[in-house]
């Protein structure tokens, strides 16, 4: 997590920010690294699988069960976090949830054809750089752009 600017806490007090865990799918295809990106629910913007904290699970396992659950995605996650982006999250009543989202990587294993959201969303495989251009948000861009995952200790 070196180089990583300051984060924006989106005008909230730091008891106002909530936390959510984020999954970076990914797979190695033909020597090239691809990155699954889903559209959100409401608003159809590209993100990645993301979610409130579980009961009983770690951050990581957290994100790989949302991967599941948003992407039908089976896969490995990783225990260390890529790092760290902020969103504001619009409420059912249109109100601006500030959120700092931990991001880990997931290894792809397979994709499933039914998974819990699969008539809610879409889903793509695309590049890194393509994956970087299609989320909102500039923290989370930035640490696709700047994931390899020839630097993780599970997978190298």
């Amino acid at each position: 997590m070196a180089n990583q600017p300051p984060l924006s806490l989106l005008g909230a007090g730091k008891s106002d920010l909530r936390t959510q865990f984020a999954a970076l799918c990914y797979r190695i295809r033909r020597g090239k690294l691809q990155i699954l990106v889903i559209t959100s629910r409401r608003s159809k913007r590209w993100i990645v699988p993301k979610g409130w904290p579980m009961e009983g699970k770690t951050p990581a396992a957290t994100a790989a069960q949302e991967a599941w659950e948003e992407a039908g995605v089976r896969g490995l996650p990783e225990d260390n976090a890529l790092g760290v982006y902020t969103y504001g999250k619009t409420t059912v009543i249109g109100d601006e949830l500030p959120c700092l989202v931990v991001l880990y990587p997931v290894l792809v294993k397979s994709l499933a054809k039914k998974f819990p959201e699969s008539g809610q969303r879409r889903r793509k495989w695309v590049s890194r750089k393509k994956a970087a251009k299609r989320v909102a948000e500039p923290d989370l861009a930035r640490l696709i752009l700047n994931f390899d995952p020839r630097s993780s200790r599970k997978h190298s």
